[in-house]
């Protein structure tokens, strides 16, 4: 069946300064199909699973209704397998025998300008939430290809304005936000006249000191989540340990994998070990951001050109282990508002966190509900691979994409008198869950999860 045409939403494009900031040299449009061909060879030469994912799909469509862009948008360049088409095709047509004598009978297409840029479309509509692969007959990952197609878009000069600015800050100050040193400490300073307030316990965020811990927050715990970098705090103090965070690493995420895996991944990961051994950490702890802890956990032991190995763990997997070792005293009675829980997909899909979740939420509050489904097979939040564009088209597609996850949430019925939480253990995700909740009137607050186990930890007096 024919696709239609439903016209292009695209996210606003970097300019030349904003890609310079981050070593891009943008390629010339009339040089683009050329340069772009000879990237695609190399990702082919590189990446067995990409070929495989390419060569083994056979348009069951067994991906469309499992897909939530799909599903909020009803695009058919949206069903993961028409994806990963725009490039499927062009690698039949350059790279198999067929698609050189034969392209019109297997579907293969001479690249153009305009292929280049529904592409950019459409990779950057993907939420690489890796669901379709849960469903795929052959177990292929359409995410390989929309991974594949954006590092190739990045060598070419095609990158979001978002990722772009995130990228620059990053290698500036060590955080997505552009945050100084100077800021930093003052936030801690602030948070912790918070805490004492709250708690009347006084609890301290140490910044750039030599510890056995170093904990690597979302730089959105300084702003937007600041009862997630308080949960953490009130977690290590309550343990007595010696830990510290880096004003050169407030940055759990790393954007290097939405869209430049080969260089600013790799910078990205490096920051954290060279900090940790400056600062004589024994131990890194991860903080919430689910594509960060993907990247920390799968991508960064492999990256390391230091000698030595410090174990890099997640805080929720170490919340769990003090938890079961009966080192925790929570008061799961402080926290009794209804409470559903979303998996976040990098947690679930790729780090195998669920249990781990689960096992947190139940020793920290009195009234867990189940969405359905759960687990591994839970709906993106619709923000994942930082979908976070506010230009009004692309904020229309965004709360799209949150339409499964909100019918998730409003049937669990937490949000029916006005007081449910709706538990969000990823940074992106509490970003693409605010505006959500408030567009789809779902009467529910977004928290993360170590804010409920610090809640547990130290009740408010005043409660």
């Amino acid at each position: 069946m024919p696709l239609t045409e439903t016209g292009l939403k695209q996210p606003v494009k970097a300019s030349v300064a904003d890609m310079l900031k981050i070593n891009i040299n943008p390629v010339p449009d009339d040089q683009k199909v050329e340069a772009a061909i000879k990237h695609l060879n190399e990702l082919g030469q590189k990446f067995r699973s990409l070929m495989l994912t390419f060569e083994s799909c056979v348009k069951c469509g067994a991906c469309a209704e499992n897909c939530h862009t799909y599903l909020g948008t009803r695009d058919p360049y949206n069903i993961p397998t028409n994806r990963a088409d725009l490039l499927r095709k062009v690698y039949k047509r350059y790279f198999t025998p067929e698609g050189k004598f034969f392209p019109g009978l297997i579907g293969a297409k001479d690249l153009e300008l305009e292929d280049l840029e529904k592409m950019f479309s459409y990779f950057y509509q993907c939420n690489e939430c890796r669901r379709c692969s849960l469903v795929c007959p052959f177990g292929l990952d359409t995410c390989e290809v929309t991974m594949a197609g954006r590092q190739l878009l990045h060598w070419l000069g095609m990158v979001p304005k978002l990722h772009a600015a995130v990228g620059a800050a990053m290698a500036k100050t060590g955080n997505h936000t552009g945050l100084t040193k100077a800021g930093i400490v003052d936030t801690c300073e602030f948070l912790e006249e918070e805490i004492v307030e709250e708690t009347g316990v006084e609890i301290k965020i140490p910044v750039d000191q030599p510890a056995d811990i170093l904990y690597i927050p979302s730089s959105a715990d300084f702003l937007l989540n600041p009862n997630t970098m308080t949960g953490a705090a009130k977690f290590f103090h309550y343990l007595g340990v010696k830990w510290t965070i880096s004003s050169e690493i407030t940055e759990a995420g790393n954007f290097g994998l939405l869209f430049d895996q080969r260089a600013t991944m790799r910078a990205n990961c490096m920051r954290v070990i060279d900090e940790a051994l400056k600062l004589g950490a024994k131990k890194v702890v991860w903080g919430e951001c689910g594509h960060g802890w993907r990247t920390g956990k799968m991508y960064l032991p492999g990256m390391l050109d230091r000698p030595g190995r410090i174990p890099i763990v997640h805080l929720h997997d170490e919340v769990r282990y003090y938890i079961e070792q009966g080192a925790l005293k929570l008061h799961k009675e402080v926290n009794t508002r209804p409470v559903t829980l979303h998996d976040p997909c990098n947690f679930g899909r790729a780090c195998n966190m669920c249990d781990t979740l689960r096992v947190v939420m139940n020793a920290s509050v009195t009234n867990f509900v189940e969405m359905t489904p759960n687990r591994e097979r839970n709906f993106c939040c619709g923000g994942g691979s930082a979908i976070l564009f506010d230009d009004p088209e692309m904020y229309d597609l965004r709360i799209k994409f949150s339409a499964k996850k909100a019918e998730q949430v409003r049937e669990t019925g937490v949000g029916k008198n006005g007081d449910g939480i709706l538990c969000a253990p990823c940074s992106i995700c509490k970003a693409q869950l605010y505006p959500m909740v408030e567009e789809h009137e779902l009467g529910v607050e977004v928290k993360g999860l170590i804010d409920l186990v610090g809640l547990a930890l130290y009740p408010p007096v005043n409660k």
